[in-house]
């Protein structure tokens, strides 16, 4: 296949899972969120992460306008959340939070959180590349992550706990 055709080139990208996460922010009075998958860590020195959203968002320029977001890792058990953010309406109503760094709106229930501070924005093509500087973090391993492949939600395999390869001496 040639990366002329995008629906393929998009259904061989759906074969790497990702998690799912939902980003919060507030711009002002608004509340903004949005479910997306694009997330990655960048740096630990600074700490860095990354997300990008699509030009054709309507909710972009709000995200360009933001000085902090929250990035929530979602449990398998959140997937009605994932739906709710990932639709234009009311995402808001009767979703329970309490304010985090920078007034991003923190939901209860993640597998992991991460409070940001907008870093920088980089062209990414037909999406827009978010970097943001970690300013506080938690962690809940107990809560397994929810994970996305192949166009739809799946789960992690519990399986036996392996010792960690990382970091891998090729890193370093």
């Amino acid at each position: 296949m040639t990366v002329t055709d995008p629906l393929a080139l998009r259904r061989t990208l759906g074969q790497f899972p990702t998690g799912v996460c939902i980003m919060t922010a507030r711009l002002g009075d608004e509340l903004l969120g949005m479910t997306m998958s694009s997330f990655n860590s960048l740096s630990l020195d600074p700490p860095l992460v990354l997300f990008s959203i699509d030009r054709k968002a309507r909710g972009l320029p709000a995200w360009e306008a933001v000085e902090s977001y929250a990035v929530h890792v979602l449990a398998e058990n959140q997937q009605a959340l994932s739906n709710r953010f990932a639709r234009p309406g009311a995402k808001w109503q009767g979703v329970d939070y309490r304010p985090g760094h920078g007034g991003a709106p923190l939901l209860p229930g993640a597998a992991a959180v991460f409070e940001c501070d907008a870093h920088a924005r980089c062209d990414g093509g037909d999406h827009v590349l978010f970097l943001g500087r970690v300013r506080c973090f938690a962690s809940h391993p107990e809560r397994p992550p929810l994970v996305f492949a192949q166009g739809r939600y799946a789960s992690l395999h519990q399986g036996e706990a392996a010792p960690s390869l990382w970091p891998l001496d090729i890193h370093y």
